[in-house]
């Protein structure tokens, strides 16, 4: 199995900055795309960013500007600067990620983080 492990959400003013990382872990034979989603209450979880392993890369447009994806291939890691935050950014923001899992076998599965909390006060 794998794991993504998130880290750097929490608590940012408006027009402030957050970074959050995420690190893939376990049987991992490559991974092809990173990236992270983010989810409301009641609300459909929703693209905010994702990066290919080729580093192309992907914003949804209420981020573009203002957030930035990068990954470190050789650490298994993503990356997400958010800056100029504002109050409707405040999700519970899920790291994302498809990867090759036998090495013998080319099927990409999905995984998932639990979770990080970006909370942004007026």
């Amino acid at each position: 199995q794998v794991q993504l492990m998130e880290s750097g959400g929490g608590l940012a003013q408006a027009g402030g900055s957050l970074r959050l990382s995420c690190a893939a872990s376990g049987s991992i034979f490559g991974i092809n795309a990173m990236g992270w989603y983010r989810q409301g209450t009641g609300t459909e979880r929703e693209l905010v960013a994702i990066i290919a392993s080729a580093g192309s890369t992907r914003y949804a447009d209420s981020v573009k500007g203002r957030f930035t994806i990068s990954r470190d291939n050789t650490e298994n890691t993503v990356h997400l600067q958010m800056n100029s935050l504002k109050p409707e950014d405040a999700d519970v923001y899920y790291c994302y990620s498809t990867v090759k899992t036998r090495p013998d076998y080319d099927l990409l599965r999905e995984f998932w983080g639990q979770g990080t909390q970006v909370t942004v006060s007026s």
